[in-house]
């Protein structure tokens, strides 16, 4: 990509930036809020774009003023400094075209939003549903570093510990966009604490990390829906409470069910029963686009093939390896306190890479 095709690209981007801005001033657009929201998104996505292309038509037309004061100056102390700023911008113009190149990749719609995550115990009975109590001890340490918030859905505590099943909402900035990276088949080889004979077993659990649905992504019908209530339920299956506050619904077209019974209150349950439903629905959709990419990426990131297995943690070598980039870490402990933020980098690189060769750039 020459310096002129960059130029004429982010031309391009610049004058749709300045366009979105005052069409965000509109009083036909501030009046049709599905259109605001969709353009404010616009907006900030090209911002960092616009910026990086100030910087970097500022540095080329550094180079040429360099270049010409070079060719015109008699002065040798001039002449010095022109060769010093031109080599300086020679070793900074090719990082900052770099940089664009990644800017200018097309970003999954999806990236800015909140997520769903849901964790089930796999293979291994009681010891699979401890391991995926250790996944969510994890992830939500990785979380609170963040400073996102977790917003549980709905749980299932396993006989020995752990959870056969937990679902939950992580809200903050860009949370689908890094979390995406989780989705798939998550396997632990060490002892079980059930194990006498000190074997080492296999045992998985599988996370699924879906974009959560705003309220103008789909729209769900009252008449599609069956409601039910009944009581919370808590280990061993005792009464959380005596009100009839947890909430599932049926959607009966497509034979999709969420449940809530997290709060005390049958209308804030009905609420989060509802956002899940709809990501849901969403995602039976979204789940056709990263079908189609799955087809182009060999690394198979964040294309949601939730039987793929992805991630081994083996104790007894104190390693972790994610099978999509061959990267094994020898730190098991530290990732399982939540420092996972160096494996969610390089997945995000490789995505990028493998993006970069599907462009024109």
């Amino acid at each position: 990509m020459t310096n002129n095709l960059i130029l004429d690209r982010l031309i391009g981007v610049k004058k749709r930036f300045v366009e979105v801005g005052e069409l965000l001033t509109s009083p036909d657009v501030m009046s049709d809020m599905k259109r605001y929201i969709k353009l404010n998104k616009e907006y900030k996505e090209l911002k960092p774009v616009v910026e990086a292309y100030e910087k970097y038509k500022s540095a080329i037309d550094n180079l040429d003023s360099a270049r010409a004061l070079l060719a015109a100056e008699k002065d040798e102390e001039m002449r010095e400094m022109a060769k010093a700023e031109i080599d300086s911008l020679l070793g900074t113009i090719p990082e900052m075209e770099e940089e664009i190149r990644f800017l200018l990749l097309p970003a999954d719609p999806e990236d800015e939003k909140n997520a769903v995550m849901e964790i089930r115990a796999g293979t291994g009975g009681d010891e699979a549903s401890i391991f995926a109590g250790d996944l969510f001890r994890m992830y939500s340490k990785y979380i609170e570093a963040q400073g996102w918030k977790v917003d549980m859905n709905y749980f299932t505590e396993g006989t020995a510990g752990g959870y056969k099943e937990i679902v939950f909402n992580v809200i903050g900035d860009g949370v689908y966009g890094i979390m995406k990276y989780e989705s798939g088949v998550h396997r632990v080889q060490r002892v079980p604490q059930t194990e006498t004979q000190g074997r080492i077993h296999t045992s998985a659990a599988t996370v699924a990390v879906l974009p959560e649905a705003g309220e103008f992504d789909i729209e769900v019908r009252n008449e599609d829906i069956r409601k039910d209530t009944y009581c919370s339920s808590g280990p061993g299956g005792q009464s959380v409470n005596t009100t009839y506050s947890a909430i599932r619904l049926t959607h009966i077209p497509t034979g999709v069910v969420v449940t809530c019974q997290d709060e005390k209150s049958q209308i804030k349950n009905l609420e989060k029963a509802m956002r899940e439903l709809r990501t849901r629905l969403y995602n039976l959709e979204y789940q056709k686009y990263l079908d189609e990419i799955s087809h182009k990426r060999k690394t198979m990131v964040s294309t949601g093939d939730r039987s793929a297995k992805i991630r081994t943690y083996n104790y007894p070598q104190g390693r972790v390896t994610d099978h999509r980039i061959n990267l094994t870490l020898y730190n098991l402990p530290s990732v399982l306190d939540g420092n996972i933020q160096e494996l969610l980098d390089k997945l995000q690189m490789a995505e990028n890479a493998e993006r970069l060769k599907e462009s024109d750039y």
